[in-house]
């Protein structure tokens, strides 16, 4: 089962082993281990063993305090010391990089294309070989050398009287008359306006109003061979005098030929210049679209947001942005608009005239009269319309409050000038292969890379001259992004938009093409999100970085990445208090044999059991039709209600386009009455069996030191009433503010209650240090002086949730909110942990615990997007358990996994496909996991088969 592969040692023999002494960050006991260099080592353990302490916590701080150190003394001064991670000693690490699972950029234009650079290489591409079509007529762009113009005229006009034009205006207002001027101090007396051949005199002008076309007569010439000279001095005149381009007609003829010495239609003459990398990029002002600024989406008024309800009247909020503004001149000018059509304010929006309605939101042709009151006289008003002031509010006014105000209206909407390519058109324009640059970026990968690979057939030989090196780089890129299981994703796929695992793999696949040897990589479960099919290749692609000299550590609970480790590290045996030690290590074959939870799990020994009877649910199902949002082809989803239901399939076939963002926002829409853009579907039927939805996702908890588990379950709000009622803090007069650490007056003002201070590190990630005044316990002494059964606030919030649920047993309420966090697996977690620290996986089990704290009604619909990231076996047993427990009471749980230990117990399973990217969309099976595991098409049902058969 081990995977044998000698270690690949660059350095001296004492250098085989990165040696670790004495590790006591977080709940590691004084660990002691040499891991072995330039292998694939993977650490497992039950969540809150101790893994990310080890890895993170210890190497990689480690070697980013070694790396600030190699820095002057000049610069440290500017960025602040790191502090050594609690280790008696670490030799043999080399340079550290670490891989998380953090979304790569928020910037919205950032795409995957522009991350991995493949997008800058395309864009050299385009600059140095690609076709130039024109954007008239669509015919190939052509450029004349002067001696490839003289040519083509001594053959097509000898023997014909010819004028030779220099254009100077296409199509542009304007008099020109300093234009004019300036021609006839250069020697030129005709030009040809407008199709028509006049002399220029002197104070000449056009009218301004008028488009024109303005070319200079350059020369009237016979064409002769004797008199070459003259004929190619006046074409480089007027070359020169048109910047490149030139027009020739015959005497007494309207049609002009056009020449260029760049890129030119040669039916309109209308001429690019020379294309650079920048035409072809949307962050650049030469290739941005001028409509979207190159975000490849606009914000417009939505009409949906703007009436929610047409059943209201206006004065009940039939119009949203209107509210319940009465008395002003918005209101007075549609009470007049209103009056004119017989109509009033308490008129429901759908019994309106839709001319009416038009003229309320998109403004009137002419002047509306608007009484006067008061005895003051009447006026006529300009009236824009409803629309235009949100439009107008939300482009052009300086109030941040009035501009968030108008953006409640509005939906992003696909640019409809470069419709979403963020390219001007001439940009579109050239072509490689038969495609434009925009074209590519809209391919998934795997599609990708099979047109480049047979790009060579269709370039010219100059073309594959051109393009050896970059095609080269190109396909290796791609392979590698392929190969790390990303061949779903397109170019243009904004970077917003990937989850964790995605963006790790991309930063895996960018690693691997920068050739780095000698470095340590750490890697946080990049396994996340990835179907067991492209398991091997994402294998593969560790073990490749590995062979190119380096030492991989990869922290994974995925049972083939164990099985194919060079080293296997187990960290337990326990979570939290009762972790921290090295419970085993070697090769997997010889992990096999010993007593560690994780042992027994890869051993068959313990397993999760599949259940004997699955739940058929209630007879009511939720039934969504019409799904055709990105890649999804007219779905049709139907699901049981009352089961515990899975979504699976292969990375890209559509599951999160399918539930994240068609059915969920649906369903949210409805129960919720906020307006949330689901994707494109036909219908949803079956709401009435349902109460409520809720998303329980991996998305932090909060986004600073100050949001903890106590904070987010409400338990705290619980504790701090307890600390008010102490006699203590009855004869002090301390309210539940006096110990929030939020609010002054209890906590500690030198930290403002964070319990850490804030040190910028300029080009590196900020770094939080504990307070010197409060030592990391958030509240000043007196606070602290009160005490329950010996424990302070600060101590509660240090307690772990086992601890808790011992500590608060004569207090149910709080009890019970402990006892969900310690059944969703999170006893050894504290309460007050800052939720910065908190992985994906923790987050979402803290938010599950939040909505099994509350009382349950039996008609919830909940939505679970992978919760089993970060788990170990044993841990997933738990989920399962608290899962069923929802079910149990009525409730509904869709979960969409890859993990087969969660879809082997489901009670219903739906399977998207058959691949990724274009070549998915589709609901290939659905049924028990017996049926799914014995349906041809599904690619998940083979690897079910090893587990529930058929």
């Amino acid at each position: 089962m081990g995977n044998a592969h000698a270690p690949h040692t660059n350095g001296p023999a004492d250098e085989a082993e990165i040696r670790v002494v004495g590790a006591r960050e977080h709940n590691l006991k004084d660990v002691s281990i040499n891991i072995p260099r330039n292998q694939l080592v993977v650490i497992t353990g039950v969540s809150g063993s101790g893994k990310s302490s080890l890895a993170f916590d210890t190497l990689y701080a480690e070697g980013q305090r070694r790396y600030l150190e190699t820095f002057s003394a000049y610069a440290r001064q500017f960025l602040g010391g790191l502090e050594r991670p609690k280790v008696d000693q670490i030799t043999g690490l080399s340079p550290v990089i670490s891989i998380e699972q953090k979304t790569i950029s928020k910037n919205p234009r950032s795409t995957v294309g522009t991350i991995t650079e493949v997008h800058d290489l395309l864009r050299l591409i385009y600059a140095r070989a690609a076709d130039a079509f024109s954007l008239q007529t669509g015919e190939a762009m052509i450029r004349f050398t002067d001696e490839e113009i003289l040519d083509r005229m001594l053959q097509d006009y000898h023997g014909q009287r010819i004028l030779l034009l220099a254009p100077l205006v296409k199509g542009r207002k304007g008099h020109y008359r300093e234009l004019f001027e300036s021609v006839m101090k250069q020697g030129y007396v005709r030009a040809r306006i407008d199709g028509a051949l006049v002399e220029l005199e002197p104070c000449m002008r056009l009218d301004r109003y008028k488009v024109h076309d303005i070319e200079v007569v350059i020369d009237r010439l016979e064409v002769r061979l004797d008199d070459e000279e003259r004929l190619l001095r006046s074409i480089k005149t007027a070359l020169n005098l048109g910047k490149g381009n030139m027009g020739v007609t015959v005497h007494g003829e309207n049609t002009v030929r056009h020449f260029s010495r760049h890129l030119m239609c040669p039916t309109t003459g209308d001429a690019y210049p020379d294309p650079e990398p920048n035409l072809f990029s949307f962050n650049s002002p030469y290739g941005v679209c001028p409509q979207c600024n190159g975000l490849g989406e606009v914000a417009e008024a939505e009409l949906s947001l703007i009436i929610p309800d047409d059943s209201k009247s206006i004065q009940k909020g039939g119009i949203a942005p209107l509210g319940d503004i009465k008395g002003n001149r918005t209101m007075q000018v549609i009470q007049a608009l209103l009056d004119a059509s017989g109509d009033t304010l308490k008129t429901p929006i759908k019994d309106l005239a839709p001319e009416v309605v038009g003229e309320i939101l998109y403004g009137s042709k002419e002047h509306v009269w608007v009484p006067g009151r008061a005895g003051t006289s009447g006026s006529h008003v300009n009236w824009e319309g409803v629309i235009a002031t949100i439009e107008s509010a939300a482009e052009r006014s300086n109030s941040i409050p009035l501009r968030r105000w108008a953006r409640r209206f509005m939906q992003k909407k696909t640019c409809p000038s470069c419709e979403g390519t963020r390219l001007k058109p001439i940009s579109l324009q050239f072509k490689l292969g038969g495609k434009n640059i925009a074209e590519l970026g809209q391919m998934d990968l795997a599609t990708l890379a099979e047109w480049f690979q047979s790009l060579d057939e269709r370039l010219t030989e100059k073309q594959r001259v051109i393009l050896k090196e970059p095609l080269k780089e190109v396909n290796a890129r791609l392979g590698f992004l392929v190969d790390v299981g990303l061949d779903y994703l397109a170019l243009d796929r904004s970077a917003r938009t990937l989850s964790g695992g995605e963006a790790q793999r991309i930063r895996l696949a960018t690693q691997i093409g920068s050739r780095l040897t000698e470095v340590l990589y750490i890697l946080d479960e990049p396994s996340i999100g990835l179907h067991q099919r492209d398991n091997e290749r994402l294998i593969k692609s560790l073990q490749a970085l590995r062979d190119a000299g380096n030492s991989v550590i990869v922290i994974e609970h995925d049972e083939e990445m164990m099985l194919k480790a060079d080293h296997l590290i187990d960290i337990g045996p326990d979570a939290g208090v009762h972790g921290g030690y090295v419970v085993a290590q070697g090769p997997p074959s010889a992990h096999l044999g010993t007593e560690s939870s994780t042992a027994q799990y890869l051993n068959k020994t313990k397993s999760i059991a599949i259940p004997k009877r699955r739940k058929t649910g209630r007879s009511a199902k939720l039934k969504l039709t019409g799904a055709s949002g990105h890649n999804l082809q007219n779905v049709d989803l139907v699901i049981p209600l009352g089961t515990f239901t899975c979504v699976s399939g292969i990375s890209g076939s559509g599951k999160s386009s399918l539930i994240n963002q068609t059915l969920y926002p649906a369903l949210h829409n409805h129960y919720f009455e906020e307006t949330q853009a689901p994707l494109p579907y036909k219908k949803l039927t079956g709401l009435q069996h349902l109460d409520k939805v809720i998303a329980i996702n991996q998305s932090p908890i909060g986004r600073t030191p100050r949001s903890n588990p106590a904070t987010y379950t409400g338990i705290f709000n619980e504790i701090r009433a307890l600390f008010t009622k102490l006699p203590e803090a009855a004869i002090r007069g301390y309210k539940p503010g006096r110990f929030s650490f939020n609010v002054a007056g209890g906590r500690c003002e030198e930290c403002k209650g964070a319990g850490l201070k804030t040190v910028e590190m300029n080009f590196l990630p900020d770094v939080h240090v504990e307070c010197e005044a409060c030592k990391g316990k958030r509240y000043n002494r007196e606070t602290l002086e009160v005490r329950y059964r010996g424990k302070s606030i600060s101590d509660v919030l240090g307690m772990t949730v086992n601890e808790a649920v011992e500590f608060f047993d004569s207090f149910p309420k709080l009890k019970r909110i402990a006892k969900t966090l310690q059944d969703v697996g999170l006893g050894y977690i504290t309460l007050g942990q800052q939720s910065t620290t908190l992985s994906g996986g923790e987050a979402q089990r803290v938010k599950l615990a939040t909505e099994l704290a509350r009382v349950s009604t039996g008609q919830t619909f909940y939505v679970l997007d992978e919760p089993t990231t970060g788990l170990h076996f044993q841990d997933i047993q738990m989920l399962i358990d608290v899962l069923q427990r929802l079910v149990d009471q009525g409730n509904t749980v869709l979960v969409i996994e890859h993990n087969l230990d969660v879809l082997k117990v489901a009670d219903h399973l739906i399977d998207l496909g058959p691949a990724g990217g274009q070549r998915g969309g589709r609901i290939v099976a659905t049924g028990t996991p017996e049926e799914v595991a014995a349906n041809a098409e599904s690619a998940t049902g083979p690897f079910l088969r090893t587990i529930v058969g058929t």
